[in-house]
């Protein structure tokens, strides 16, 4: 009688999960299983430090809408994987991490990295578990994938003590009968109730504005939502990650006069997105006291805990509701209702475009960050995936970089991971091969994970890096933040010396054929990286989301 390993059964139930990628570290105790997954027909991608790993995962995840594997050794391994896996469970991305441990059968012993990995993960993750029983791993395999995605998607966490992973069972003793099930995928419903004292408040508004997320993303709720901002006339705003899912150009969207909207609003609708800090809680002063709050989301607990009284909340799937609203709606919401409302924010967008000096960024020696992002928006395609990573060039660049597809915009999210960028953009180019990805990368971020451009170059993924090179973590006109400083370094070379194409540049008007170069390169397969000079006096203003600031 044949037998497997739980090395072995492992990798044939990640197969039976529909896992094309494994995104990892080699290491023990998970050798075995790295190579029983290639010898499925898993393409393997190593990395240089676990944490991209988990980041790959996260963005490959938002762009196919499906869970995304990492896999990382036992000890200080798993534990760098948390860094992403928090970030992950943040987004909302359904990342599956698998950890390698400390054999059972020696638990307590203070044997080789042993550390109560399960305990570590949970605070970064919906659901962790242990196996101990080489049967049911297809079957836990399966709980880790439906689980990621259920509800609220998120990551999940499953630990493999290394004699569980080496042990052997005769191969008809496995347990495959939940194996490869079909995930979930539920859409409920909204409360038709709710759903009429919507419309009813959208009947009665005057000046209604949208607030999106990426809840809309996940559930495929774009055409939905640009029918309801287009059938009912209403002006529609977005969180930074949920970009795209209407074109930023759209004629009812006024980015600009996005305080003015807020602070007027008699109705927010807010389409699955929590209502933090990245919104200001949608509290005054930043948001009308007065405004009624409707609130649509899939998990019951973001509404019943919203910082701010939620007056209408709908409990369901994005793109169901958004359809049972545009039912809803029919005869009882017109665009002309809102008109006065449009035309005032219109009218103050085209005042700001007319006003001395606007989006014209003052330079008297090094390039302004703002030019650099106008350069690269010039310069992009419009589907185009951008991920953006950093201090001031995130902030310039949420401020004045659009995006017109849904999903095609990545940066640290809610939670503000620095370093996410290179390997976001090696995961969204793992998952849309054929897509121009574009990462943009503050100096200080990019040297987090500065080697995965060594991973793009073994695993031929070409990506075009533009580095905002302001010589050091955030600006400092006065020169007198503390640890700031990293010099101007040649980070182009060092990528001429991993493989890639390199360009360096300290003029303005040789930045569009610097990133032309760069993208014929990588066009032919090439990983490009253009290091920029920017002015490290530039301070982005944006809001102040704590009681410090760097």
């Amino acid at each position: 009688m044949a037998e497997l390993t739980g090395s072995e059964i492992l990798a044939k139930a990640l197969k039976k999960e529909g896992t094309e990628n494994l995104l990892f570290l080699m290491g023990g105790p998970m050798l075995l299983a790295e190579s029983s997954c290639i010898k499925e027909g898993i393409r393997p991608i190593d990395v240089r430090h676990e944490q991209a790993a988990a980041m790959m995962g996260n963005a490959y995840s938002r762009l196919t809408q499906k869970p995304s594997v990492c896999m990382a050794a036992s000890g200080p391994g798993v534990i760098n994987l948390t860094t992403g896996i928090a970030n992950a469970l943040i987004d909302c991305a359904p990342v599956v991490a698998i950890g390698g441990s400390s054999p059972i059968h020696q638990f307590g012993r203070q044997v080789f990295q042993e550390i109560d990995q399960v305990a570590i993960m949970k605070g970064c993750v919906k659901w962790a578990d242990r196996v101990y029983n080489l049967k049911r791993i297809p079957e836990q395999v399966n709980n880790a994938f439906q689980l990621a995605m259920s509800g609220k998607p998120g990551p999940v966490y499953l630990d493999f003590p290394g004699d569980i992973l080496y042990a052997k069972i005769p191969a008809d003793e496995v347990d495959w009968s939940m194996s490869g099930r079909p995930l979930l995928n539920a859409r409920p419903l909204g409360d038709p109730r709710q759903v009429d004292a919507l419309v009813r408040a959208m009947a009665a508004a005057r000046k209604p504005v949208i607030v999106s997320g990426s809840g809309v993303i996940w559930s495929r709720a774009w055409e939905e939502m640009q029918g309801l901002v287009e059938s009912a006339g209403i002006p529609f705003y977005t969180t930074p990650q949920g970009r795209g899912v209407v074109p930023d150009d759209h004629p009812l969207s006024f980015p600009s006069m996005r305080s003015t909207a807020f602070r007027e609003a008699d109705l927010i609708i807010v389409l699955g997105t929590r209502m933090n800090y990245i919104i200001s809680h949608a509290a005054p002063p930043r948001f009308s006291a007065s405004a009624k709050i409707a609130r649509v989301d899939i998990d019951p607990a973001e509404i019943a805990t919203a910082p701010r009284k939620v007056d209408i909340g709908i409990v369901g799937d994005c793109r169901m509701v958004l359809g049972q609203i545009l039912a809803g709606m029919k005869g009882k919401v017109e665009p002309d209702r809102y008109q006065d409302w449009r035309k005032q924010l219109a009218e103050g967008v085209a005042a700001k475009l007319k006003s001395p000096g606007a989006n014209k960024p003052v330079e008297d020696g090094d390039i302004h960050p703002l030019r650099l992002c106008e350069e690269i928006s010039n310069f992009m395609r419009r589907d185009s995936i951008l991920v953006v990573d950093g201090q001031e060039i995130l902030n310039y660049g949420r401020q004045s970089m659009p995006t017109f597809a849904p999903g095609h915009r990545l940066n640290s999210g809610p939670f503000g991971t620095m370093g996410v960028g290179l390997p976001f953009a090696l995961g969204a180019k793992l998952a849309k091969p054929e897509a121009q990805v574009v990462c943009v990368h503050g100096d200080g971020s990019f040297g987090l994970n500065a080697m995965e451009l060594d991973t793009a170059v073994r695993h031929c993924l070409p990506v075009l890096v533009v580095i905002s090179l302001n010589g050091g973590w955030t600006a400092d006109p006065n020169r007198d933040k503390p640890g700031r400083d990293l010099g101007y370094t040649r980070y182009e070379k060092m990528a001429e010396a991993l493989g890639c194409h390199g360009e360096y540049v300290d003029k303005a008007e040789d930045i569009r054929p610097a990133l032309e170069r760069a993208q014929t390169q990588v066009d032919r397969g090439k990983v490009a990286v253009v290091n920029v000079r920017t002015d490290y006096r530039a301070r982005a203003g944006t809001l102040q989301f704590a009681q410090y600031s760097t």
